[in-house]
């Protein structure tokens, strides 16, 4: 009988739990809204002035002055504020980390030091609590990377809305590689010269070894007409083989990218996506003669060596822009802090970049790169309706944004950080009783 009772009250305990998420997750809202009076950064065409944008059906319906609000639309009065296109993260782990005490938490990598196969998409959790925070910080679209060695999965660009990864799905996929490290892995690699220089052959003769397999399986698929015999790895591998899909290389050292950009043209590898590139500005005329588009970042970083200046890192996607690169802006925060994209956008912008370009590289150039610029990336007619509404500079600490927008949806602006503001701000009793 007593365990009866437990159970019982277990079971409402958990209602009880339910329900109270329940009020504390609002939901988005769908509809025709109209947002007026407002200074909008088209990105591409400019800055209106207390203009209008119409959203209906999910898209951007009309976008300029003396627009007329369709009937029965919501009206948004922006006076005083600004309208932005949603940002791009080009390079997050979010969906897939959410904190590191347990491995129950964390879906960034799996065994193997070759598993393509392993697409980051299908591991995303579409309810992680980082999802809302970053995304009322005006951050719309990320690009989620797998971690690993070597192949170490499949990357997919999502918006942060949506009950499953294929609602989130953005339309861009691309094979991630790890490149082998030339050098020494940091203060605590006590290894000789020689044992480094042996691991790096090693790895590298891996990657091409890896390569010309997936060269082979090509030819063999072709032939056979895809009835061959099966092989998850290599299948994977099909679409960067045929140039219908990209390898995004992860790479920092200037030697290493030096090393990755032979190893590209030997290989005469069709779509590539440099990532990390941290000491891209010691190279930056070899990567902008290759053609090659960069994810630079994080920004917000220590310089890699120790007798560089300390603003390098800052100063990387401006020196990199101004090599004829294309750059786009990346956080890579293991602490899933991407929130802060506009502050390492505002950085590169203060150490060279230069404001237009650093807004271009977290909206409209990554949008670009990934392929889905007919989408995203900028706020025009019959584009997504994926924005958000500030009062100033995003690029600034003291700016708040009041809106979001993705796909149409009307966007809650809570987080778990805001219900815990929420709560300690207005607490009672604020002060122990007095005994």
């Amino acid at each position: 009988m007593i365990r009866t009772i437990k159970y019982i009250a277990g079971l409402l305990l958990l209602l009880v739990c339910v329900m109270d998420l329940g009020a504390q997750s609002p939901k988005g809202k769908y509809g025709t809204f109209a947002l007026t009076n407002a200074s909008i950064e088209t990105v591409t065409k400019g800055v209106i002035s207390n203009g209008t944008v119409i959203i209906r059906n999910g898209k951007i319906e009309a976008v300029g002055t003396n627009i007329q609000v369709p009937q029965g639309a919501e009206v948004i009065d922006c006076k005083g504020s600004w309208i932005y296109p949603g940002m791009i993260d080009s390079g997050t782990r979010l969906g897939l980390f959410e904190f590191g005490q347990a491995p129950q938490a964390t879906d960034v990598s799996e065994l193997g030091d070759v598993v393509p196969q392993m697409k980051a998409l299908t591991a995303i959790n579409p309810n992680s609590a980082a999802i809302p925070i970053n995304r009322i910080s005006g951050v719309t679209t990320t690009l989620t990377l797998p971690e690993g060695d070597l192949f170490s999965g499949t990357a997919a660009l999502v918006s942060l809305h949506g009950y499953t990864p294929d609602q989130m799905f953005e339309g861009f996929e691309a094979v991630l590689l790890n490149f082998p490290r030339t050098g020494r892995r940091g203060p605590f690699d006590r290894r000789s010269d020689e044992d480094i220089k042996k691991a790096t052959e090693k790895s590298l003769l891996r990657i091409s070894e890896v390569w010309e397999r997936a060269v082979q399986y090509h030819r063999i698929d072709s032939a056979t007409k895809g009835k061959g015999t099966y092989y998850p790895e290599m299948q994977a591998m099909l679409p960067v083989v045929r140039g219908e899909m990209a390898l995004i290389i992860d790479v920092n050292a200037a030697r290493d990218i030096q090393t990755a950009l032979k190893w590209i043209k030997e290989k005469k590898i069709k779509k590539v996506i440099l990532s990390g590139v941290a000491e891209g500005w010691r190279v930056a005329d070899e990567i902008a003669k290759a053609n090659i588009p960069v994810l630079a970042g994080p920004v917000l970083e220590l310089p890699t060596r120790d007798y560089d200046r300390y603003d390098k890192a800052y100063a990387n996607p401006g020196l990199l822009r101004k090599a004829g690169v294309k750059v786009a802006i990346k956080t890579d925060d293991g602490h899933l802090n991407y929130r802060n994209l506009p502050y390492h956008a505002g950085f590169a912008a203060a150490y060279g970049m230069g404001r237009e370009e650093a807004l271009k590289a977290i909206t409209i150039v990554p949008a670009e790169i990934f392929g889905v610029a007919d989408k995203l990336g900028s706020i025009e007619q019959g584009k997504s309706a994926t924005l958000f509404v500030c009062n100033g500079d995003p690029f600034e600490p003291k700016t708040q944004v009041s809106q979001v927008f993705i796909d149409g949806w009307q966007m809650p602006m809570v987080s778990r950080q805001t219900l815990l503001y929420d709560e300690f701000l207005q607490r009672d009793p604020g002060v122990a009783k007095e005994k």
